[in-house]
């Protein structure tokens, strides 16, 4: 098992920038393949990024590409989402999650087996 707590949401205007943190229980080095989630109100849960287990490998969703980044520190166990040039459609909880699943893209929610409680991130025009 492994818990997840995401930190760093809040209110910024667009065009500004924050940067998010998911801390995980247990070591994630080697072990988990990372992703970010959103979900607007009233929308389906949507795939932000996902960082292999290497941290190699990132894949990011069109609506964030050039203006999201994820990263992992295996050191803290803990993997970043920085967000720049924010709209206010980025508007959203955010969610860390985390795979033990080998074999997986990462890009469908269905993939991963562990998630944080969400950060409300608010971006206003």
């Amino acid at each position: 098992q492994v818990q997840l707590v995401e930190s760093g949401g809040g209110l910024v205007q667009a065009g500004g920038s924050l940067r998010l943190s998911c801390a995980a229980s247990a070591r994630t080095g080697s072990r988990f393949l990372m992703g970010w989630f959103r979900q607007a109100p009233g929308m389906e849960r949507e795939f932000v990024a996902t960082i292999s287990r290497s941290g190699v490998r990132t894949v990011y969703a069109d609506s964030v590409k050039g203006r999201f980044t994820i990263s992992r520190d295996d050191a803290k166990n803990t993997v970043y989402l920085q967000m720049n040039s924010l709209k206010p459609e980025d508007t959203a909880v955010y969610y860390c999650a985390a795979s033990n699943d080998l074999g997986v893209a990462g890009i469908a929610g269905r993939e991963y087996n562990y998630w944080g409680q969400g950060t409300q991130v608010t971006v206003s025009s």
